[in-house]
């Protein structure tokens, strides 16, 4: 098993350029409609009244596809009301961060590992609710495909859409630094994972060398890569569990690969989705609204499927800047934008959604 392990996490990539899966669920007509969409939170307890009343609100922007995380039950039964606005529904998974998850509290060694050799249910990077599960450990990963598995239930889902599926971010972006007190001009060991000791003993059997002992471990081009593979092969496996199933599969992603590799280390250019949503958030990395059609320009170069450019709401209150920013995004060849949130847009920001929604029809 392990032996077997070793060999799918170093050649993964060799699979990449091969042909899509067979159970891959039919394409639909692609049509020239840009996607308003919005992420939203959904409570443990489903309240009929309110998911019809914020539905209303979503269809009066022109908000046609809504990512919702919530439970599978909560789910079923959002999905019916939605469809009575003709909006989608996509159940939203946070996928290896999975705070206060009673099943795999149980099992500490399915938590990720930085350098300094602290696991993750134990050592919170930068706030309490990073609890990262490994994509090395074998246990951890049939877990994940499980809550895919449960999701795929659902019947009517126009995608089941991973997040937080990365390691823990080993350089923030450069607004967000100084929030932690923390310099990010190198990677710094704590912050530095993918050192979990099955990742260390399957490196050590190809190269003849523990990770851990590298000087400078950034430094290594195979390191890098080995831990790549580890989450691309396990989204792609994700991918064959929900198209076997006929659902379709979307992620919310860094902005584009080169970026997401060197922050995030997520590959998300090898990946088998179906649609993806950048979350080009230009505050966090202090730049200007340019910058959002910059990273969706290259975001729709580096993949062979649809991109949809996340917006964060907070940063574009001026309404010409949230007006730019969504021009810009399908100037680039994003096929949509998905705003975090549209439940908290301000008046003036929602004009910018009417008035663009009825322009784009």
């Amino acid at each position: 098993m392990k032996n077997n392990l070793i060999f799918y996490f170093l050649f993964a990539c060799m699979a990449c350029n091969s042909v899509k899966e067979k159970n891959k669920p039919q394409e639909e007509e692609i049509k020239n409609d840009f996607i308003f969409a919005t992420w939203a939170h959904a409570s443990d307890k489903f309240v009929k009244e309110e998911w019809e009343k914020k539905f209303q609100y979503y269809d009066s922007l022109g908000i046609t596809e809504a990512l919702i995380g919530g439970n599978a039950e909560v789910l079923k039964q959002i999905v019916p009301l939605a469809k009575q606005k003709n909006i989608k529904v996509h159940a939203w998974m946070w996928t290896l961060n999975r705070p206060n998850d009673t099943v795999a509290n149980q099992h500490s060694d399915w938590y990720a590992v930085n350098r300094l050799g602290e696991n993750s249910l134990e050592y919170r990077a930068y706030v309490d609710y990073y609890q990262w599960l490994s994509p090395f450990h074998p246990e951890a990963r049939e877990y994940i495909k499980n809550n895919v598995r449960e999701l795929a239930k659902i019947e009517g889902l126009a995608s089941i859409h991973l997040d937080y599926v990365r390691y823990v971010d080993v350089i923030l972006g450069a607004d967000l630094q100084p929030k932690y007190g923390l310099v990010q001009d190198h990677e710094m060991p704590e912050y530095d994972y993918g050192y979990h000791p099955i990742a260390r003993e399957g490196y050590k059997e190809l190269f003849g060398v523990d990770p851990i002992e590298f000087e400078n471990p950034e430094l290594s081009t195979e390191w890098r890569q080995y831990r790549l593979n580890a989450v691309t092969t396990l989204v792609n496996e994700l991918v064959e569990v929900a198209h076997e199933s006929g659902h379709k599969m979307t992620a919310a992603v860094f902005p584009f690969p080169e970026m997401s590799r060197q922050m995030v280390r997520q590959a998300w250019d090898d990946w088998h989705l179906d649609m993806a949503f950048p979350m080009l958030y230009q505050n966090f990395y202090r730049q200007n609204i340019n910058w959002i059609g910059f990273a969706t320009e290259q975001g729709v170069r580096d993949v062979d499927f649809p991109i949809i450019a996340g917006l964060y709401s907070p940063a574009l209150r001026s309404p010409s800047d949230l007006e730019q920013a969504i021009r810009l995004a399908r100037e680039k060849g994003a096929k949509g934008m998905s705003v975090f949130t549209a439940d908290d847009l301000t008046n003036e920001q929602k004009k910018v959604f009417v008035k663009l929604s009825k322009e784009f029809e």
